[in-house]
């Protein structure tokens, strides 16, 4: 009897000591899931540098230095690379080389600038005088002679972010990068609106400016001063046409029925609402 005992004493303990374990490893498994979700959470929250250089060694010392500023970064050989990284993220900033194959950064810079207002510093090799004006003239922000030093690189991005942020404080909240409603993602630093499926719709300065206003201020009734006002902030061509003529725009891109909106609701009377709940990416 006393035998039976034991083994039974064996036996509960051997299943107890697997359930403990068996606990033990749930409870590190959620701690992982836990710690990896923190370190997404705060990846996504860090400002995100791009930087484009076919030199692996500066695309590594980049990556190394401003990594040690709490700056997210990415980096990338070439043009395509590039616009892969763009259509799926949100970059606050890029570093651009301009002695790049088999497009060269000046061409990259002229294609950025036609499609989005993202911050550039430039990198260049030369030290004509030419390029460093040609770059400016065609929109960077900053230009850097290689070979340069990760510090004043840093300085160099650092005063380019705060130069835009103050311009964006006129026609946004600061730190706002994105919103997205319904499925949809405004893209505030590329300018590029997002559908369902991940294409882009192609949107005028003036549709993105009434964008922005009215996902701003969702559920809330705008008048049509109102959003002519705000928009001007943005200094762009939305005041040179009508609200209405705008909006009858955006609703042939956003809606699938235009005569029947969900997104942009007409307050007969008074102006118009943004009428699905819209998400602040920051």
């Amino acid at each position: 009897m006393t035998a039976e005992i034991n083994h039974d004493q064996r036996h509960y303990l051997s299943t107890a000591v697997k359930s403990i374990a068996v606990a033990e490893l749930v409870v590190v498994g959620a701690a992982h899931a836990q710690s990896v979700m923190n370190i997404q959470a705060r990846a996504a929250a860090l400002v995100h540098v791009l930087a484009v250089d076919d030199d692996p060694t500066i695309r590594e010392a980049i990556t190394d230095y401003l990594g040690q500023y709490e700056f997210r970064v990415s980096t990338v050989a070439d043009g395509g690379a590039m616009r892969a990284v763009l259509a799926n993220d949100a970059v606050d900033l890029i570093v651009l080389d301009v002695m790049l194959r088999p497009e060269d950064g000046i061409a990259l810079l002229r294609r950025l600038r036609d499609q989005s207002a993202i911050p550039i510093v430039m990198l260049t090799g030369r030290r004509e005088e030419a390029d460093r004006v040609m770059s400016l003239e065609l929109g960077a922000d900053d230009y850097l002679t290689k070979p340069f030093s990760p510090r004043e690189l840093l300085a160099r991005i650092r005063a380019v972010l705060r130069r835009c942020r103050r311009e964006v404080r006129q026609g946004r909240p600061e730190g706002i990068r994105a919103y997205r409603f319904d499925g949809w993602e405004l893209n505030l630093n590329t300018r590029r609106l997002r559908n369902r499926n991940g294409q882009t719709v192609p949107l005028s300065n003036g549709e993105f400016s009434l964008l922005v206003v009215l996902l701003g201020a969702p559920n809330r009734v705008l008048s049509r001063h109102e959003l002519l006002d705000m928009s001007r902030l943005h200094n762009d061509d939305v005041y040179n046409r009508s609200v209405n003529t705008q909006v009858m725009r955006l609703r042939r891109k956003l809606e699938g029925d235009p005569t029947k909106p969900k997104y942009i609701c007409t307050e007969r009377g008074v102006g118009y609402l943004f009428g699905v709940p819209v998400e602040v990416i920051y």
